[in-house]
């Protein structure tokens, strides 16, 4: 099987974002295009000839075609294996599962995460190292570095391989082999979970739930261990089958795109649980009946009742969450002793805390929660977890929810998305806040006096490395914030998020419409950042 060196010219586009290379389809089906991402990936890594390769994605468009030419690719430039997905499916928590299962060198996942799927939608491809982690900044910008200067890259010149069907072959001297795409991450969470009581409560006849996998990669998740493994009835999980565009729809879990199972969870006669996950099975969204529990509510929620479940059982070490998210996990790790690390968003900080054994549990604003258990968000780890709370307390989620509450007090949240802003006003509207910055500090706005205000920059506890521009805070005399950044995640234009929290540890006032009890807080930040005469929209696309 011939190795041949095809000759190429650099893309100056490729620089990988908070989670990898995203585009459009039709710019990774530009001829190289793909190619020398993946060589540059392989030209930036030490020591993997004859090592283990795991390969997969979220089933969206072109994911076969990539996964072909990773084979092929893997295989010229002399690694020993690639355990790959069957039918090239593997969620991102999943690869991440397998990756650290098998001691492999690393991953490719290929995924775009919550954005639509399609011929003209989006496309992704990130490296995750042998933690099962996303790769640190200093692994991403060797990658990007390379793709200026590449010259060329390997492959093999071979037929496509049959990824349908479970079992090895091989691609010159490399092994591939198919693997089952579910069974390793159930097995993990078997060990984490009290599958018994979370069946006792599926099975009971006063316990209804839905889950909805969009159309995306956990359906076949889902189904093998709720309706399988925990016998839940058939019909628990909706939308299970993996589309390529995911059935037309936007694979985000929050309450714009996963409209369905709101509609039906806000309904008459609601199930007492839902959720939702999104396009690579990463993120989550937790609901109960006539009830929204935001993600940071979720991780404090988790974090409070983690001595409940099996897998944390011994204590947990400590927790992180990212600057965005409320501080509503601070409260409870104050109270029960620990510490919380406060990171920049992207799963990577999180890595190397615990790798370093200082956190168990984590989470981001952004509808992402995990733990220690691989180095990735993980949406079904976050149902698993919440049906084994519900399964011991015996209460419903709002009763959960506002119990806690009623301990620790409410952190009033909310994100205010803008999406597609055309990037030089993105740019522009950052710019002057930060140039604004140095001036905030004791200035009063209506009720509100700041406290201070800056660009978030992180040292890692871990390896010293830093990380500025993280994100423009303004924070308050009362402890409330607001937080603006322009996210990674997309593929065109630019989305502003703007984070607002304000505290409340009156019980009496906690029942508020989070949009009510932070109109203040959200009239000052479109005064200070001029957020609609920069950004042209008068409202934002979506606000969770």
């Amino acid at each position: 099987m011939n190795i041949i060196t095809v000759s190429t010219q650099p893309f100056n586009d490729q620089k990988p974002g908070t989670s990898g290379l995203r585009k459009r389809v039709p710019v990774f089906q530009q001829r190289n295009y793909l190619e020398n991402f993946v060589q540059s990936i392989f030209d930036s890594l030490d020591g993997y000839e004859g090592q283990t390769l795991v390969v997969g994605g979220d089933g969206r468009y072109y994911n076969r075609t990539a996964i072909q030419v990773i084979l092929k690719m893997a295989a010229a430039n002399g690694f020993g294996k690639v355990l790959v997905g069957q039918g090239g499916i593997l969620s991102t928590p999943a690869a991440s599962c397998v990756i650290r299962k098998y001691n492999a060198f690393g991953g490719i996942i290929l995924s775009a995460s919550h954005n639509p799927g399609g011929p003209d939608a989006d496309f992704g491809i990130k490296y995750n190292i042998g933690n099962g982690g996303p790769a640190p900044e200093k692994v991403t910008d060797a990658i990007y570095d390379r793709t200026l200067t590449i010259e060329g890259y390997k492959i093999v010149e071979a037929t496509d391989l049959d990824l349908d069907q479970l079992g090895t072959s091989t691609l010159g001297s490399m092994t591939v082999e198919v693997i089952d795409s579910v069974t390793d991450y159930a097995e993990l969470m078997q060990s984490l979970f009290d599958f018994e009581a979370i069946k006792a409560l599926l099975t009971s006849n006063d316990f209804k739930m839905c889950m909805d996998s969009l159309h995306a990669v956990t359906g076949p998740y889902a189904k093998t261990i709720l309706e399988g493994m925990l016998s839940a009835p058939v019909g628990t999980v909706v939308n299970g089958v993996p589309l390529e565009d995911f059935g037309g729809g936007h694979p985000d879990p929050n309450l714009v795109y996963a409209h369905d199972l709101v509609e039906l969870m806000f309904g008459d006669n609601a199930p007492a649980f839902g959720a939702a996950s999104d396009g690579d099975g990463d993120r989550n969204m937790i609901l109960g009946s006539n009830f929204f529990v935001t993600p940071s509510d979720s991780l404090a929620v988790i974090v409070a009742n983690a001595n409940l479940v099996k897998g944390c059982k011994g204590g947990i070490a400590g927790v992180a969450r990212s600057m965005p998210t409320s501080e509503a996990v601070d409260r409870v790790a104050e109270k029960m002793g620990i510490d919380c690390y406060e990171t920049p968003t992207g799963w990577k900080f999180f890595g190397n805390l615990m790798d370093a054994g200082k956190v168990t549990l984590c989470g981001e604003e952004s509808f992402g929660t995990g733990s220690n258990h691989v180095r990735e968000k993980d949406g079904l780890w976050a149902v698993f977890f919440w049906l084994n709370i519900l399964a011991v307390r015996k209460q419903s989620v709002e009763e959960i929810v506002k119990e806690h509450w009623s301990i620790y007090g409410r952190n009033y949240y909310s994100r205010h998305d803008y999406e597609g802003v055309e990037s030089d006003r993105a740019d522009k509207l950052i710019t002057e806040l930060r140039a604004k910055l140095a001036s905030l500090k004791g200035q009063k706005f209506g009720n509100y006096e700041v406290d201070y205000a800056d660009d978030f920059s992180y040292t890692d506890p871990i390896d010293g490395s830093i990380s500025q521009k993280q994100g423009v805070r303004i924070g308050f005399t009362d402890g409330s914030r607001i937080v603006f950044r322009l996210s990674g995640t997309g593929t065109s234009g630019a989305t502003l998020r703007v984070y607002l929290e304000s505290y409340e540890p009156d019980s009496s006032k906690q029942n508020l419409d989070p949009q009510v009890a932070l109109g203040e807080l959200i009239n000052i930040a479109d005064e200070i950042a001029q957020i609609k005469a920069l950004t042209g929209f008068d409202v934002p696309t979506v606000i969770t």
